[in-house]
């Protein structure tokens, strides 16, 4: 198994029509093919600024014929992670490519009404991706966050397909519907989602660093309406939260009004929680009438959740903390490529310095070659269930199986 990523981005004026996304590929291709000994890769990812809308219709010709791509997948960014770097906001290319001997790769399209019910056996969704559960895949996800039902997709996935990782990311660039690109083998969707299934010898680690510190202490959901959370601990929510919010430092008190959040608890069994036991959502307001905090969450009574806090020094710890355990832990040596799906609302805009996550995956995982995009909601698992992200890394870490993995 080999991986290698490129990065090119620049103006090209003067350039004839389809000249410069034809010229990065190119140049991207170029690195590509040096890096991997000029051996014909198995799987190309490929994440495209919105400087190309006109010429998305092109992209998987151009990879084709630069790279000689057996395996496709890509889409639309708001911004690129390439050779372990990150770019904001310009116009650029950015390409992942592997050779992966003895993999088996499947990718698929669907649109959101090819969805099977909730309540549709596993082999539905084994159908609609194009491989059975017994061959234990990994899934790369690239959905179209204004056509498509993400949470019904990882719902009927997790089920499906119970211990298989599912990382990745919502296509950006585009501020409305029509406007992303979703690229699959050789064609161009406006809509639904793209994704690839993987399995064989290879494994897809997780890493996700949701960047919180949690405030105050673990609470019992004990009244709730789906996403209204009423009252915790026999007491109004709205009144045990001001009471949180009292007890903080000046800095963090102003910090709350802008960067509160709840964390769920995910595996209840736990006697101590810790960075990656919850999953954060957003505390959307209170509902005036009854003073019910609205969260992004169906909640259920009984629960345990706990108010968090976001910052960059908070982000930057927990990416850290979550990095230094995987690569104690987990086979961090034997890693041979990575993806980055980040959210458009970290890189320069939390961190103030550019790459900050590259360079930090760096120093923990040493010259894997690392790529991504920012995207407009991060897929991926905490406590052993998916989930759409926001303000997450999600890092998706490739490497071979071994003996003794399960």
């Amino acid at each position: 198994m080999k991986w290698a990523s490129a990065l090119s981005g620049n103006d090209f004026p003067g350039e004839r029509k389809y000249g410069g996304a034809r010229q990065l590929i190119a140049e991207c291709a170029e690195r590509i093919n040096f890096q991997l000994g000029d051996v014909e890769p198995d799987l190309v990812i490929g994440f495209v600024s919105s400087d190309f809308m006109n010429e998305f219709e092109h992209i998987p010709a151009l990879v084709k014929k630069h790279l000689r791509a057996k395996n496709f997948i890509g889409c639309s960014a708001g911004g690129l992670i390439g050779g372990g770097v990150e770019v904001e906001k310009e116009k650029g290319i950015a390409i992942t490519a592997a050779v992966l001997p003895d993999v088996e790769i499947k990718l698929f399209h669907f649109e959101d009404t090819d969805l099977p019910d909730l309540d549709s056996a596993p082999s539905a969704w084994e159908k609609l991706v194009g491989v059975e559960n017994t061959k234990a895949p990994s899934f790369i996800l690239l959905p179209d966050p204004f056509s498509f039902k993400v949470d019904t997709l990882m719902q009927g996935l997790d089920y499906a397909f119970a211990k298989s990782v599912k990382l990745g990311g919502l296509a950006s660039g585009g501020n409305r519907g029509g406007m992303n690109a979703l690229f699959c083998g050789d064609k161009v969707f406006r809509s639904g989602a793209v994704g690839a299934a993987i399995s064989g010898n290879i494994v897809l680690d997780s890493v996700v660093a949701q960047g919180c510190r949690p405030i105050g202490h673990p609470m019992r959901v004990t009244k709730c309406l789906n996403n209204f959370l009423i009252e915790l601990d026999g007491e109004p929510a709205v009144h045990v939260l001001k009471e949180a919010i009292m007890k903080l430092s000046p800095p963090d008190q102003k910090l709350a009004y802008n960067a509160l959040f709840l964390g769920v608890v995910m595996d209840e069994f736990k006697d101590d929680f810790k960075a990656g036991d919850f999953v954060i959502r957003n505390i959307l307001g209170i509902e005036q009438k009854s003073g019910a905090l609205m969260v992004g969450e169906l909640l259920r009574n009984e629960r345990t959740v706990q108010f968090h806090l976001r910052d960059a020094k908070t982000s930057a710890e927990d990416l850290r903390i979550m990095l230094k355990q995987y690569s104690e832990h987990q086979n961090g040596n034997e890693a041979a490529g990575a993806l980055l799906f980040s959210c458009l609302g970290r890189g320069r805009h939390l961190y103030g310095q550019p790459n900050h996550d590259s360079d930090c995956f760096r120093e923990y995982l040493g010259e894997v070659p690392l790529g991504g995009f920012f995207c407009n909601g991060e897929i991926g698992p905490v406590g052993g269930t998916t989930f759409l992200h926001g303000y997450t890394s999600s890092f998706g870490i490739f490497r071979e199986k071994v003996a003794n993995s399960s």
